[in-house]
């Protein structure tokens, strides 16, 4: 099979989809992989890397898609890499389109096979391709809160751990996920004062035991989530529904009465984020303020440390590339239930339920597929 990967395009993204030890995987089992050049150069990835371990170097991303049966990524295509997908091909990458119909409707014009990374589930029912870059992410979401806790960032003049004789800073954090335990880690580590929220009780309890008094867990109810995003200098907002758009679990009237300078976190704005109030930054101009409230909503944020990411994320997509190329999209799904619910759309046809309804779109039972 001829495998391509195009370099990432959206605002300082610079996670590659696959590295020169992936590469050499593939094309030690006989396929083609064609990368397009300086795909990852700026992670210390030079082409002749890639080139020695089998990868021809194309100099524009057309004709990657022009040519290739496989199309890996990282993020979802832009604009213009959407009009270049071809009926039958192949699309393999993290898609989040619950909360973008526009990208929807253009994979289902496409006819391209899309397999969403998000979606792909493991045989304990956890999410193996994303839990990665959310584990990249939660530990981000603490260090870009508290850099922009600073005053001339636009917050409120804090530091996360205190010091002696000062209060350290109080962190809420919603969700007990990947994400959400990830910046719990990184919040105690630093000193400070920690509330987790999630309706999980069994996950509080297990953290609980972890952690001890050093966090303070809560049911999710809204009377919860109220007081504790009322209360803190820090709120991480670190919800996740498979496939489906995030919850608003903290609405404007909230955000309204907090304090003057905190930070709010949205690590969920993939999928829509979870507050209200916000809207998907980039890298380069990564907050907006409202209400005096400090809104941190990159949505790709795992490329700020593009290159941990890149290693991280292959070392989990790696198989399924493997298996698609080994097999073809139609035999690796069929044999896969798990990677089969990574199929979002296929062939001009939307085949995740939650995308579907997120999106207003009639959706195809994905087994129809494989009859």
């Amino acid at each position: 099979m001829l495998i391509g990967v195009p370099k990432e395009i959206k605002n300082h993204e610079y996670r590659a989809a696959l590295t020169p030890a992936s590469v050499r995987e593939l094309t030690a089992r006989g396929h083609s992989v064609v990368v397009q050049a300086d795909l990852g150069r700026a992670i210390g990835l030079g082409d002749e890397q890639y080139a020695a371990a089998g990868a021809r170097i194309a100099a524009a991303a057309g004709e990657i898609y022009s040519r290739a049966e496989l199309v890996v990524k990282v993020k979802e295509p832009q604009p213009q890499e959407r009009e270049m997908l071809r009926p039958g091909q192949v699309l393999f990458t993290y898609l989040h389109l619950a909360p973008d119909p526009q990208q929807t409707a253009a994979l289902v014009k496409s006819g391209a096979v899309c397999i969403a990374y998000e979606t792909v589930t493991g045989p304990g029912g956890g999410l193996p391709l994303l839990a990665p870059m959310s584990e990249v992410a939660g530990r981000l979401a603490v260090q870009a809160g508290a850099a922009h806790l600073e005053l001339p960032a636009g917050g409120m003049g804090v530091l996360l751990g205190g010091v002696a004789g000062v209060p350290a800073a109080r962190v809420a954090i919603i969700g007990a996920g990947v994400v959400g335990t990830n910046a719990l880690q990184m919040a105690v580590g630093a000193g400070a004062s920690v509330t987790l929220i999630d309706r999980n009780v069994d996950r509080l309890r297990q953290l609980d035991l972890v952690y001890g008094n050093r966090v303070s867990t809560r049911h999710s109810t809204a009377h919860a989530i109220e007081k504790a995003v009322l209360e803190a200098d820090l709120v991480i907002g670190a919800v996740l529904v498979p496939g489906a758009a995030a919850p608003k679990l903290v609405t404007r009237e909230m955000v309204s009465r907090m304090k003057r300078g905190a930070v709010l976190v949205d690590v969920a704005i993939d999928q829509g984020g979870c507050f209200e109030t916000s809207r998907p930054t980039t890298h380069a101009a990564p907050t907006f303020i409202v209400d005096g409230v400090v809104h941190y909503c990159v949505a790709n944020m795992p490329g700020a440390v593009a290159r941990t990411s890149t290693f991280a994320l292959n070392n989990a997509t790696l198989p399924h590339v493997l298996a698609l190329a080994d097999k073809g999209w139609k035999r690796a799904l069929a044999e896969d239930v798990h990677l089969r619910h990574g199929l979002n759309v296929c062939m001009g046809e939307v085949t995740h339920q939650a995308v579907a309804l997120a999106t207003g779109f009639a959706w195809r039972d994905p087994d129809a597929f494989f009859v």
